[in-house]
């Protein structure tokens, strides 16, 4: 049984938001999973127009609102049932965007929230800037950012990882989400303050047998991860590379063709902070393909 039992999908009718929903329908098809396609409308842009409008004008503005995202919503529902054949619960409110969907995903029991990479309003204001930060800080949630219009299932899927406990769960989630895609494990290591060694005058032969030895406990221990993954190991590749993880990933994705990276936001090897703050979002807006981000292990 797959791992997601419901996906929620939010939309803001732009087109970036319409891949989001399809790919949502796509993977609730695949799994099984029932669907819920959400709008909010964002309580700024209700106060901008209130304050176009008299008073008493404002009521009937916000329920007129609310029926064209409702209608809207209808749209989208046909379409999902022409397309992937899937029941579609839909939803629309008004408020805070991240307080209504962090509020609708937990009333749900929804364990994968989909939004589109690029978006026409409130999903553009989620994922840029400082409260792209804010939401990866705050929900547990999963979240699959897409960027490309779903056409197949995932078929490659990188999965880069750094030994912590949540680079397991980071490949369960994505085996449940694509379980008939490989999987490309990738693991970036270095050698610490190796640029303070040469500074010092360490030799190159002895910097380089440093970073041999990294290289071997990096491949033993992916070997490790490999063997309790639980996978076949004919659906897996290991990759080693030696660099930083940010860039890494991204040009590793592109090498194999990936079309979705499964990364969580827990890290062993740096601050969560600088996980949240450096990698995670680097590859989040320079990504050619889709982005999972696992959800955060509850303090």
């Amino acid at each position: 049984m797959s791992g997601i039992q419901k996906i929620l999908a939010a939309t803001d009718f732009s087109e970036a938001a319409a891949k989001a929903v399809d790919r949502a329908a796509m993977l609730a098809s695949q799994t099984g999973a029932s669907l819920v396609v959400t709008n909010v409308i964002s309580r700024g842009t209700l106060n901008a127009l209130h304050d176009l409008v008299s008073p008493d004008a404002s009521d009937d503005l916000e329920d007129a609102l609310l029926k064209e995202s409702l209608d809207r919503l209808h749209e989208v529902e046909q379409g999902i049932a022409a397309r992937h054949h899937v029941n579609v619960e839909t939803s629309v409110s008004a408020g805070s965007v991240l307080r209504e969907i962090d509020s609708y995903a937990s009333g749900t029991g929804a364990d994968l929230l989909v939004l589109g990479a690029h978006g026409g309003g409130f999903i553009r204001d989620m994922l840029l800037g400082s409260t792209t930060e804010r939401v990866l800080r705050k929900t547990t949630l999963p979240m699959l950012v897409v960027r490309c219009a779903p056409s197949t299932p995932f078929k490659r899927v990188l999965v880069p990882v750094d030994f912590s406990e949540r680079s397991q769960a980071t490949i369960a989630l994505a085996r449940s989400i694509a379980p008939e895609a490989e999987l490309i494990l990738v693991h970036a290591f270095e050698v610490p303050y190796e640029g303070k060694l040469r500074q010092a005058g360490v030799e190159e032969s002895k910097v380089n047998a440093l970073r041999e030895a990294a290289r071997q406990e990096a491949l033993r221990r992916l070997d490790e991860l490999v063997a309790n993954a639980g996978v076949p190991t004919d659906s897996i590749r290991r990759v080693l590379v030696y660099g930083q993880p940010a860039s890494a990933i991204l040009e590793q994705a592109q090498t194999h063709g990936c079309d979705l990276i499964a990364m969580g936001k827990q890290g062993l090897r740096m601050m969560e902070e600088l996980v949240l703050g450096s990698v995670t979002r680097q590859v989040m807006e320079h990504a050619h393909c889709d982005v999972l981000v696992t959800d955060r292990k509850k303090r």
